[in-house]
């Protein structure tokens, strides 16, 4: 006599699994990669520059420290600026605001971004259609342009500054994560699980979410580097939270009148901003190798 017992499984914990291995994988060998690790270097370096400079400032950033645009000397080692402020110690104080700013907008569009790409993918009807022509929109204006817009009417409040470029993020990260989550949402382990009634919201965030992690990883380093250019932009052309906080934007708007004279308050800024963007794109880079298998000889000989 034989009895039959049908059990059923849930694949969540296997797939899981599945995927924080193959995500730590792709890590694994994007570390090995020289570009990431020099990305890594200089994102890490800039950021405690940022975060920890104001301690090592020699002045307040709007203390005097000689007559405007005045050679480096000792009261001030990179000269002074448009006002005779001390440069280095703007710059060192110019940072922080910036790497908040560019960290928490990146940090709303990639999770905005994914809710939608996730449902539109998962849905597979009219609210599909209808989420991605909603980004279709967003997208088909400048970005730096809804931007301006929204801060120019409410004004250059840094929460507005935040959301403003996390909106302008927000369409490209819901179309990657559209683009990545389809395949899956057509896996078996998917039907698996609505068909023994898991709810939808478990569904996107332990079936489809694990799923598409590497490409999301890829995109938060993309997104950061754009970030960080937007809003350094919008306080170039007098869109700050303040008139005359330190702000390496800013810096360079209001010192390259005289940059052939005192160069320093040019100059020091877009160094940081160009290291800072290559580095974020470095490690972005090095990540999306990594996924798709591209220098894993290289990386690991």
């Amino acid at each position: 006599m034989s009895v039959v017992t049908d059990i059923a499984i849930t694949p969540e914990p296997e797939s899981l699994t599945t995927t924080s291995r193959r995500s730590g994988s792709v890590l694994r060998d994007a570390l090995r990669l020289w570009r990431t690790r020099i990305g890594l270097v200089l994102v890490l370096g800039l950021t405690l520059l940022a975060g920890a400079g104001p301690f090592f400032a020699p002045h307040s950033p709007t203390d005097f420290a000689g007559p405007p645009f005045s050679n480096p000397s000792s009261a001030a080692r990179f000269g002074t600026d448009y006002l005779g402020q001390d440069v280095l110690s703007r710059f060192l104080w110019g940072g922080r605001e910036i790497l908040v700013m560019a960290v928490l907008a990146t940090a709303f569009g990639i999770i905005l971004g994914a809710i939608v790409g996730l449902l539109a993918a998962y849905s597979r009807n009219w609210l599909d259609d209808v989420l991605m022509r909603g980004m279709d929109v967003i997208l088909a204006f400048p970005q730096i342009m809804l931007a301006l817009v929204a801060i120019a009417t409410v004004g250059p409040k840094p929460w507005l500054i935040v959301l403003a470029v996390g909106l302008t993020t927000l369409p490209r990260v819901a179309r990657v994560t559209r683009g990545a989550a389809q395949p899956i949402v057509a896996r078996d382990f998917v039907a698996s699980a609505e068909a023994l009634g898991v709810p939808r919201i478990r569904i996107l965030g332990r079936e489809l979410l694990p799923n598409i992690l590497s490409p999301l990883m890829v995109e938060v380093s993309l997104r950061l580097t754009y970030s960080i250019g937007l809003i350094a932009g919008l306080a170039f052309l007098g869109f700050a939270t303040s008139t005359n906080g330190a702000n390496w934007g800013t810096m360079i708007n209001q010192n390259r009148v005289a940059v052939q004279a005192q160069p320093w308050g040019v100059v020091l800024p877009v160094i940081a901003i160009a290291l800072l963007t290559i580095g974020t794109g470095l490690v972005g880079d090095g990540i999306s190798r990594a996924a798709a298998g591209i220098d894993r000889g290289r990386s690991t000989g």
